[in-house]
């Protein structure tokens, strides 16, 4: 017993001589510990600033996007809808079907009026030629009847002026001899007419006188009619001059009114040109029909996923009114609003870095271009800084930046908060 409490002892003051021994060593091993630390501290403290030197963050970003309002253009029934909420569609894949048997009836009577106005145009165009024609031949032939008309007043204006000058001064002639010769015939009966009564002549002679006395008047009485018939025959042709002058008048007349007639070549083409006119017209008129029966297929303006889908079958929309709306997702950026104090160093086309808040993931990008005003100033209500009571404050800017090669499995969507980090060197 006694042995073993000395053993006991003597391991006792070896155990106390080896924890002398050891106490150097141990705290030599926790100062290279402590300084190996504070080495590695210093150089990631160092890796850490050169790191973030050349580097600008916000957390005051998100992601943007194109989201695509789809609206009716016109008013009708909702006959179909194709799609539902989150599904993704292609461009020109119909989305929303209108009722379209107004329009189609519409098409149907913009189409008739344009056959319509074409039948007309068609007559109109067939009547210049026409009017044409006939007002010529009516000119031609009033000419000619006016050649004819002038040419028989001529004629009878010669036949009156030769009537009332030569053939009635020659029955004045006539009529003065005549009557020359019964004063002699008279004047020598006279004389004769005492000497029958003495019996100086014979009843014979005196016969003889009586019967060239009775000639003479007969004669007298005969170159009058002469001259009343001159007279009267004057008379006559100065009747056919006023005769052939309103036939000349006449002539002239209908030459004045075929002339007028040919100015219905120029409305009759005038006609023609309206009529064409209302071919243009009916065409556009049908052009707009077929748009009209078109909108009644709404299909979608780009590729991406639907949203906010607002339309049923059955509902009465109206012109403009939204039905839903298209995100184009493989058309995304991020709008960083970094502070006017970070931007010293930012220059367009420098490497960004994205984390998504959503999963973590990181992206590539690049800074695409910096807003024109800060954030306040585009706001509803901008800040009025000439009141008197100004507080700096710092102001931020809005930053677009673009993914680089933005993988198929993204998922983003546009409106999600992000880390934005541009690397300025």
């Amino acid at each position: 017993m006694a042995n073993v409490q000395f053993e006991e002892e003597i391991e006792r003051i070896e155990t106390k001589v080896s924890a002398k021994a050891e106490a150097p060593r141990r705290n030599t091993r926790l100062l290279g510990g402590l300084l190996a630390g504070a080495l590695i501290t210093a150089a990631v403290a160092i890796a850490a600033w050169l790191h973030f030197q050349g580097r600008i963050s916000t957390d005051n970003a998100q992601v943007d996007g194109h989201i695509v309002p789809v609206a009716s253009k016109i008013y009708g029934t909702v006959e179909q809808v194709m799609v539902n909420d989150n599904q993704m569609v292609k461009k020109g894949q119909v989305l929303v079907r209108i009722d379209n048997r107004d329009n189609q009836a519409r098409l149907n009577q913009a189409q008739a009026a344009v056959e319509l106005a074409r039948s007309q145009a068609q007559g109109a165009t067939a009547g210049v030629p026409l009017v044409r024609d006939t007002t010529r031949g009516t000119t031609s032939e009033a000419e000619a009847a006016l050649a004819v008309a002038q040419a028989e007043l001529a004629r009878a204006q010669v036949e009156y002026q030769r009537a009332s000058t030569a053939d009635v001064a020659a029955a004045q002639a006539g009529v003065a001899t005549a009557q020359a010769q019964s004063d002699r015939a008279q004047a020598d009966l006279s004389r004769m007419r005492p000497l029958v009564d003495k019996e100086e002549i014979s009843k014979l002679q005196f016969d003889a006188y009586t019967a060239a006395a009775r000639v003479a008047e007969s004669q007298l009485q005969a170159a009058r009619e002469q001259l009343a018939a001159a007279r009267q025959a004057a008379d006559t042709k100065k009747a056919a001059v006023a005769s052939a002058q309103a036939r000349v008048l006449q002539t002239q007349a209908g030459i004045a009114t075929s002339r007028a007639a040919q100015r219905q070549v120029t409305v009759r083409a005038a006609e023609a040109s309206s009529a064409a006119a209302g071919i243009e017209q009916a065409r556009a008129n049908l052009e707009t029909a077929e748009l009209q029966l078109g909108y009644t297929v709404i299909v979608a303006p780009v590729d991406g996923m639907v949203t906010r889908k607002n339309v049923e079958p059955g509902q009465i929309v109206q012109a403009g009114q939204p039905l839903l709306s298209v995100v184009p997702l493989n058309d995304l950026w991020v709008t960083a609003n970094f502070k006017e104090t970070q931007l010293a160093g930012v220059k367009l086309g420098q490497k960004a870095e994205v984390k998504i808040d959503l999963d973590g993931r990181k992206y590539e990008g690049h800074l695409d271009s910096i807003a024109a005003a800060t954030g306040a100033r585009l706001s509803l209500l901008p800040p009025e800084n000439a009141t008197g009571n100004f507080v700096k404050v710092v102001q931020r800017v809005p930053v677009k930046i673009l993914f680089d090669n933005l993988p198929a499995d993204a998922l983003l969507r546009p409106g999600l908060n992000v880390d934005a980090t541009i690397i300025t060197r």
